[in-house]
């Protein structure tokens, strides 16, 4: 698997892969958005976007019929009650209660550690349902167009790396199919990230640095992986700039910051603590700093040594698979001179790689978008490697579906 593009004659020796793109003629000095007017290609993203949101909400609705929550039941739970699981109800209750609501917080017994959630998806589920009155159709409308946004940012980052003009659609079949898929639809964080961080990566390849800069600030307030992208973008940033005038965007790169600040204020007013996120998600989520190694060890013991019940050593076996995955891409990409993207990775696996064990790395292979450009690419080469991943991850993107909205953990 190569994550390079077969034809790399347009970049410059021991360049990193980023290209950038001339004014059009008649538009010089006008930045273009990050995601302009569609084209064939774009529609037929979105037209496999759709497709695949009918399947996964046909399964949604089959689950409501097959597994009820009561085995004696005459009728099939509401469409939107199977995707109603686990974090969901964190961001819900944040939307709908605040942060610390009747001077509750960690200092109160039976606390849900609530403020390890960033507050950008909350807030937006607050503001959606002033319009859409039911809370999980307004999660889940949220997923669905910043969804729709992804796949585009995501193919035409695709196609902008590889030469063929299909690249785009297969980097968006391999995401919409992937064993976690489902997360993009559940009223997750997910989808929301991903339809601020890709335009934002788009838009620094476009050399339009105050778009970037806005869209990087607005993901780091859904997901600390936000972070990670602002680090991508700054080393993309010192590795393209070229001469006085284009280091003079180089102050907006500080405008992400303001997200995490902002949020780090507000807990240490509320609880005298600047990282009180980071504490919430130690104690609820055992995030605590632990050796790589040692990480590897405690999830192997969980996953192998028959320790716990069967669900949740399966999710810990697919756990470890998707570091190994994460780490072989992060390879490739040092390999193939992609720094911008090898730090991405490299800080999401540092992170998630370093608590007591693993917790969600499948599930945010979903924001790896060097991972779907990778297959793309391959399977541009070698056309069986397209039909061998969707035969299989197909059944497994599915069965992961179903378990997640029959409320058993997955990822």
């Amino acid at each position: 698997m190569s994550v390079s593009a077969p034809q790399r004659s347009a970049e410059a020796p021991g360049s990193h892969s980023v290209r950038t793109s001339a004014p059009a003629p008649g538009r010089r000095g006008r930045t273009r958005p990050a995601l302009p007017r569609l084209v064939p290609a774009d529609r037929e993203v979105l037209w496999l976007y759709l497709l695949t949101r009918v399947g996964i909400w046909a399964t949604a609705g089959a689950v409501g019929w097959l597994f009820p929550s009561d085995g004696q039941a005459r009728r099939p739970a509401s469409l939107l009650a199977p995707w109603q699981q686990w974090d969901w109800w964190h961001y819900l209750h944040i939307a709908q209660e605040g942060y610390f609501p009747g001077q509750a917080g960690p200092w109160t017994v039976g606390w849900d550690n609530r403020e390890a959630f960033l507050p950008g998806f909350p807030l937006t589920l607050r503001a959606v349902h002033t319009v859409v009155p039911d809370w999980a159709a307004a999660g889940a409308l949220i997923s669905f167009v910043s969804g729709g946004v992804a796949v585009l940012a995501l193919a035409r980052i695709a196609r902008r790396h590889l030469p063929d003009h299909d690249a785009g659609r297969r980097a968006v079949a391999f995401l919409l199919l992937s064993p976690c898929a489902v997360f993009l639809a559940a009223g997750y964080t997910e989808a929301l990230f991903l339809a601020l961080a890709l335009p934002a990566w788009l838009a620094a390849q476009r050399q339009n640095w105050p778009a970037a800069a806005v869209l990087a600030c607005l993901a780091c307030s859904v997901r600390v992986t936000g972070l990670f992208l602002v680090a991508a973008l700054t080393l993309h940033f010192l590795l393209t700039a070229r001469g006085r005038g284009a280091w003079r965007a180089a102050p907006w790169l500080l405008l992400p910051a303001l997200a995490p600040a902002l949020y780090s204020w507000y807990l240490q007013a509320r609880t005298g603590d600047w990282l009180a996120w980071k504490h919430a998600q130690e104690r609820g989520w055992y995030r605590d700093f632990h050796a790589p190694w040692e990480a590897w060890a405690n999830t192997w013991e969980a996953a192998f040594h028959h320790t716990q019940p069967t669900g949740y050593a399966l999710m810990w076996q697919a756990e470890l698979l998707a570091m190994v995955v994460g780490v072989v891409l992060l390879a490739l990409l040092l390999r193939g001179r992609r720094w911008p993207e090898a730090l991405y990775i490299a800080l999401t696996l540092w992170a998630l790689g370093t608590s007591y064990w693993y917790t969600s790395v499948p599930r945010s292979t979903l924001l790896w978008w060097p991972l779907w450009i990778a297959l793309a690419s391959l399977s541009l080469r070698r056309p069986r490697v397209q039909s061998a991943y969707l035969y299989v991850a197909g059944p497994l993107s599915v069965m992961v579906a179903i378990t997640f909205l029959t409320g058993r953990w997955a990822g």
